[in-house]
């Protein structure tokens, strides 16, 4: 079984305010990105890696990415405009006997081998698996005009979720091809208008992702925490 994940890391992260795209922002002395890369790097189950980033950064990405000696990733992209495009310029890199791809976003740090490692057998059985977290919070749905709650939504069977998403190489393909959706957040709702079930996993809360200060706190307390 023939492995490869596609990392975007094209995202602006204008919420974190830091002048520069968040994966490259600094968490505990190296680049965001790279949490996950090494991560990826060591799994023995995954084949290669092939990075997405934005075009006017990409030296810094490459340079790091040898610094740090990420033998694994055999391309780096230039990204889209959207994260729909972003991950289609990956696909375009994906070997065509690779079986299994997994598309990771590169803002979440503290992915786990094995979560990696059920999502990838999952998508093998099912053809597409997905991790998330069941939603703790209560949730309203809120008029966005006047900001009045419209209705409570019940939490039953409502998940958060996450990355890693891994899919059969054939469905994500055929998904991408199908629809031009460039609105859509994920790539499993792409799977999921072909007609492709999408299996959930259930991942963990410490894969966050990093979008403001305020997570990239939590995320320097986690490392803390566990270094302790």
């Amino acid at each position: 079984m023939k492995v490869q994940v596609i990392v975007p890391t094209a995202g602006l992260g204008v919420r974190l305010n830091a002048g520069k795209p968040k994966a490259l922002v600094f968490l505990s002395g190296k680049p965001l990105f790279l949490f996950c890369l090494q991560t990826f790097e060591q799994h023995p189950l995954v084949d290669s890696i092939i990075l997405v980033v934005p075009q006017e950064h990409k030296e810094e990405f490459k340079a790091n990415v040898e610094l740090f000696n990420i033998t694994k990733v055999r391309h780096i992209v230039d990204g889209g405009k959207t994260r729909c495009e972003s991950v289609l310029k990956g696909l375009g890199c994906v070997d065509e006997d690779t079986e299994i791809v997994a598309v990771h976003d590169g803002a979440r740090p503290f992915v786990t081998k094995e979560v990696i490692e059920k999502a990838i057998h999952t998508a093998q059985k099912n053809g597409a698996a997905i991790v998330g977290v069941p939603v703790k919070p209560t949730i309203k749905r809120v008029n966005p005009k006047d900001y009045f709650v419209t209705e409570t939504v019940a939490r039953e069977g409502l998940w958060e979720v996450q990355t890693p998403q891994v899919f059969k190489r054939e469905v994500l393909f055929k998904a991408h091809q199908e629809n031009d959706d460039q609105s859509a957040t994920d790539d499993s709702v792409l799977v999921e208008r072909i007609g492709m079930p999408v299996k959930m996993l259930e991942g963990g809360h410490g894969n966050l992702k990093i979008t403001t200060p305020e997570d990239l706190r939590i995320a320097e307390a986690l490392l803390k925490n566990n270094d302790g």
